[in-house]
């Protein structure tokens, strides 16, 4: 990471804090690892800034306490993280909500036959 990139992620409070164990970064699952990596990366790549990507995390976060589901939720942290990110990346025009659905159907089938 870079050096502005990894002090506005380290600077993250509350609700939008990510998860650390003994000071280190918590991914319960690959694809949550993933999902902050590619988060990272875009914001590196000049996709947007990470003011941008926070305040869109943050309104996640809203939405999920005003459900009262977030603790329920497995994985709900990097949920969020994904809506974020989706969001961007529609709203930036780099792909359409109809082409994520048909990515994410087209890896759950994969999933599912063991692939």
């Amino acid at each position: 990471m870079n050096r502005l990139t990894d002090t506005a992620i380290s600077s993250m409070t509350g609700g939008e804090a990510l998860p650390r164990r003994n000071g280190e970064l918590v991914f319960e699952e690959p694809w949550e690892g993933r999902v902050f990596g590619l988060a990272v990366a875009m914001t590196q790549g000049g996709i947007y800034d990470w003011a941008e990507f926070r305040r869109r995390l943050v309104e996640e976060t809203r939405v999920d306490e005003s459900r009262d589901e977030s603790g329920d939720e497995p994985n709900a942290y990097y949920r969020r993280w994904v809506r974020a990110l989706e969001s961007l990346v529609v709203d930036r025009g780099l792909i359409t909500s109809t082409e994520i659905e048909a990515r994410a159907a087209d890896y759950a089938a994969e999933e599912a036959g063991g692939h």
